[in-house]
């Protein structure tokens, strides 16, 4: 997930007498306060409270202005010499910069006006509104009902821009859109006691709540939920049905819009932070493709398979690779957890204190999404992590999937590496609000293959599950460059997911509407995981035996998520110093 950062509107003037140093970290200051200004619900899970009656503006106005106000920071911040700088400022200016100029190219695109994926939308966001914030004393109800109250102030807009987005054409694929209406609708429910929205009251009464005054706060969230936001979420599916499905567009690629193709360079650069153009992404998603095809065909082979192709038809349809209920399914993906936590003192030197819990997936989106994610918790809001599991369609949801992707979701991967930056002494902004794909997605990746040594995929049939996901990312540069830069519709890339990985048909289909209609993201997490691999691969050179993959792992982490130059740069200076007894942090 990427983190939009906005700028201030009121500059404060530069001391003529100051250092460089106490510029940027004004700057960073100053910024920071603006982070939080406009992003409400994020300031509340971060313990600042004077937003809490707010929702973010997401208004065109509002987007011109923070785009004007970013490139104020950006002006001044290209001001700040680098030189004068410490290493760790170096790397704070650098970062800012970057994401600061991304928001300005990026507003430049109609395409900004694209509010939804597959994946996610401003609908499922507040949905889920109750699970990102604190629910403890009076203040934190009072805040939660103003937000269900200002609900159709957000909706209204996002319905404005999405019918804009309309007009110029620049909307979703109709073959990506089958199941979409069931997610908005399907937050409505006849009992309202049964809305995701009213569950903190069904929770037990904080003590510190009076019996009497708890029972209106209930009964002001029913009326809330009944009276004001159920029919927003009703004209948001009537609008989808009646103006947005009609309109949807015939072809697969974003490319075919009016400045798509340049749309989509942007976003590769983006979500890979490299400048890579689509077609050398696709060369090394080919590439990684055929490599792993090598490894899948002997593990095929080990299991008295004549071919992975013969292994994979088996794995897919053998009904004994699958649980039978939603129970079993989330019972195994909490005992892998467990199982996996119990290695991770062997290759972390430091992990996180915030725990993860496992939950299902919300039954109205789930049948149209992927088949696992994970939502950060929050320290000062003492929200724990949460590995999201799909419990539908459990005949698409193989049991030998879930070592894989439960280091990846959990941990060692999103949970591990966003819980630990949430502790890490970064400047603010980056310890917040900074999340780059390649790397946070990378490092999922990455944690995967880390399943090799704490011995997880035990089974030829696990063997094949993490090469599986290993393909499904591979296949992604391909599949997603293919749609977006190289004519590719939908049927022929399902058909080459079909045809190289492992993965169940319900679950190719929801992957592939999420590369269509969430282009570029996709890109990240191979690219990164290969960055990461080839980092270590050249630590493990250079060091020798004095190589220890507890000390590398903790480099990787410690700077949180950044971009690929700089975590080359850091992991290079790690090994300049690692012949130590330990490498030094950089901040």
């Amino acid at each position: 997930m990427r983190a939009f950062l906005i700028a201030a509107s009121l500059l404060i003037a530069t001391p003529a007498a100051a250092a460089p140093a106490d510029d940027l970290h004004a700057l960073m200051e100053e910024h920071y306060q603006w982070l939080l200004r406009e992003n409400p619900v994020a300031a509340t899970r971060l313990g600042v409270r004077d937003y809490d009656n707010r929702l973010r503006d997401i208004s065109p106005a509002a987007r011109d202005r923070r785009a004007r106000e970013a490139q104020g920071f950006l002006d001044r911040l290209r001001r700040i010499p680098e030189g004068a700088l410490t290493d760790e400022d170096r790397v704070n200016r650098a970062i800012l910069i970057r994401d600061l100029a991304e928001q300005v190219e990026g507003n430049r695109f109609p395409q900004r006006d694209m509010l939804f994926t597959t994946y996610y939308g401003w609908h499922q966001d507040f949905a889920g509104l109750a699970d990102d914030v604190p629910l403890r004393n009076r203040a934190d109800f009072e805040s939660y009902l103003a937000r269900l109250a200002a609900y159709p102030q957000l909706n209204r807009a996002a319905l404005d821009i999405t019918a804009n987005a309309v007009r110029g054409g620049y909307v979703l694929p109709c073959s990506v859109l089958t199941n979409y209406e069931g997610t908005i609708s399907g937050v409505v429910t006849e009992d309202v006691t049964q809305s995701r929205l009213y569950a903190p009251f069904t929770r037990e009464r904080p003590s510190t709540i009076p019996a009497a005054e708890w029972t209106a706060m209930q009964e002001r969230a029913r009326t809330l939920i009944t009276t004001v936001v159920n029919p927003e979420y009703r004209r948001h599916a009537e609008f989808f049905r009646t103006q947005y499905l009609p309109r949807c567009a015939r072809t697969d690629s974003v490319s075919a819009q009016r400045g798509g193709a340049d749309y989509y360079r942007f976003l590769a650069r983006s979500f890979t932070t490299t400048d890579m153009t689509p077609q050398q992404i696709h060369a090394i998603g080919m590439r990684e493709v055929e490599r792993i095809r090598g490894e899948m065909d002997a593990v095929a082979r080990e299991a008295g398979h004549p071919s992975r192709q013969a292994f994979i038809q088996a794995l897919r349809t053998d009904p004994r690779y699958y649980a039978t209920t939603p129970e079993q399914l989330m019972r195994e993906s909490a005992y892998v957890t467990r199982v996996i936590d119990g290695h991770l003192p062997r290759l972390f030197g430091r992990l996180p204190r915030l725990p993860y819990t496992v939950r299902p997936i919300p039954a109205e989106i789930a049948p149209g999404t992927t088949t696992a994610y994970y939502g950060p918790g929050s320290p000062e809001s003492g929200i724990a992590g949460t590995y999201y599991v799909n419990t539908s369609k459990l005949d698409q949801r193989p049991l030998w999937e879930i070592p894989a992707l439960s280091a990846h979701e959990a941990a060692p991967g999103h949970h591990l590496q966003i819980a630990l930056q949430q502790e890490l002494e970064l400047a603010p902004f980056r310890r917040n609000f900074t999340s780059y794909t390649a790397f946070t997605e990378g490092w999922g990746l990455y944690a995967e293959s880390l399943g090799r040594e704490m011995g997880i995929y035990d089974t030829p049939e696990k063997r094949m599950g993490e090469l599986s996901y290993q393909m499904w990312r591979a296949s992604r540069l391909v599949v997603d460059t293919g749609i977006h830069a190289m004519g590719w519709d939908k049927a022929r890339a399902v058909a080459f997911m079909t045809e190289n990985t492992a993965l169940s048909a319900a679950n190719i289909d929801a992957e592939v509407n999420r590369y269509i209609s969430w282009p570029g993201q996709a890109l990240g997490y191979t690219i990164g995981r290969l960055k990461i691999l080839e980092l270590r691969q050249r630590a493990e050179r250079a060091l020798g035996d004095q190589f220890d993959i507890r000390q590398f792992h903790d480099a990787v982490l410690r700077n949180g998520s950044v971009p690929l130059d700089v975590l080359e740069s850091e992991i290079d200076r790690w090994i300049a110093t690692a012949s130590g007894p330990a490498a030094p942090s950089a901040g």
